[in-house]
């Protein structure tokens, strides 16, 4: 099973490019945090990011909440992912027909092929939205995660809905890396998906809304997935980003680490 090898043996084998740097930067730096940026504001989001960059090995954004949005917030997140070692992951989650999410990710105001790394999508549509994206994202590079799970109270994404997600992952190796999902799932073999999970918590359970967080121990280390995703305990009003992120960021590869000594 690939949850009990460790990042950097995982990238040796990798067969996508995105996802075996991916990994080769984890392992370098040392943490298995993104933080999901959902700020409005252009200023704050580069402020954030810079603060944050040195703990985390994803920047998740929600570009189009980005009241300001221009060329020159992508140039200084591109730098700034360059500057701190860390991949941009845009949380599209591309719920469309296969020719219209081709226009959604090429072009528009956002070109968001362009710069991200990584993006999403819900199986919802069926198959003809990976292959649309495919077309897009595989000559540029880049690769995508499927909606397996959500983190959210009453998800609808479960059951037969996971189980035929994770199949089109199967069939479109070459561009699918991995899931957004609240556990590892039963690999086959040749399998090596990214789990990338939500919900992640060091000090509360819900915000009331129903969002559930869980501790980075159980994630991680427990459920087998791969990265921590964290936004709020990070940059609530009140906290200090740098600090919050290099908690989480101790927290995350310690449950790894433990993770692995168990498997061995």
């Amino acid at each position: 099973m690939s949850a009990t090898k460790s990042y950097g043996e995982r990238a040796k084998l990798h067969s996508n490019p995105t996802a075996k740097a991916f990994l080769e930067l984890m392992e370098r730096k040392k943490t298995n945090l993104s933080l999901a940026a959902d700020l409005t504001s252009k200023a704050a989001l580069i402020e954030l990011a810079d603060k944050v960059g040195p703990y985390i090995c994803l920047l998740k954004t929600h570009i189009d909440v980005v009241e300001d949005f221009d060329q020159d917030l992508v140039d200084q997140l591109t730098a700034l992912a360059k500057k701190h070692d860390f991949m941009i992951f845009e949380d599209r989650k591309f719920a469309d027909i296969g020719n219209t999410v081709k226009l959604q990710y090429s072009s528009g105001i956002y070109k968001i092929a362009s710069w991200s790394d990584i993006t999403n999508a819900h199986t919802v549509p069926g198959e003809g939205i990976i292959r649309g994206l495919r077309d897009i994202g595989l000559p540029l590079n880049r690769c995508l995660l499927l909606l397996a799970e959500m983190s959210s109270a009453g998800t609808l994404a479960k059951g037969d809905y996971t189980t035929t997600t994770v199949e089109l992952a199967r069939k479109y190796k070459d561009f699918v890396v991995g899931f957004i999902a609240m556990r590892r799932y039963e690999d086959k073999e040749g399998d090596d998906f990214i789990y990338m999970t939500p919900g992640v918590g060091l000090d509360q359970t819900t915000d009331g809304l129903g969002q559930q967080w869980k501790h980075p121990e159980v994630v991680v280390r427990d459920l087998g997935c791969d990265v921590i995703i964290v936004g709020r305990g990070i940059y609530d009003q009140g906290r200090d980003p740098a600090h919050e992120a290099q908690r989480y960021q101790e927290a995350g590869w310690k449950a790894y680490k433990e993770r692995i000594q168990l498997s061995n």
